[in-house]
């Protein structure tokens, strides 16, 4: 069983920017894509980035093209999302996910392991 621990969150103003970082233990994130979800208070969980095992892949949700960066240290078995230009729309809980496959998804069906998430909140 792996654990995801996600840190990096905070509260910034809109132009700001934030690197997240995701640590995995008890298991290591060999052959597995990583992912980036958030959900704000009252919606769904929504796909902000994703990136292979590799490194060679990597998806961007619409909204956060241009202002993020996902990247991962295989062998300190962690998972980044810099955020660059953040708006108070990309206030939400941030979690990141461990995919079932090597390859990029971003359908939360393909993550079979969750972090309890970090707190992002952008004030205008």
């Amino acid at each position: 069983q792996v654990q995801l621990i996600e840190s990096g969150g905070g509260l910034l103003q809109a132009g700001g920017s934030l690197r997240l970082s995701c640590a995995a233990s008890g298991r290591t994130l060999s052959g597995q894509a990583m992912g980036w979800f958030r959900q704000a208070p009252g919606t769904e969980r929504e796909f902000v980035a994703a990136i292979s095992w590799g490194g060679s892949q990597k998806w961007y949700t619409d909204s956060v093209k241009g202002r993020c960066t996902i990247s991962r240290d295989n062998v300190q078995n962690t998972v980044y999302l810099e955020m660059n230009n953040l708006q108070p729309e990309d206030t939400a809980l941030y979690y990141c996910a461990r995919s079932t496959t090597g390859t990029v998804s971003r359908n939360p069906r393909d993550f079979d392991s969750w972090g309890q998430g970090t707190q992002v909140t952008v004030s205008s």
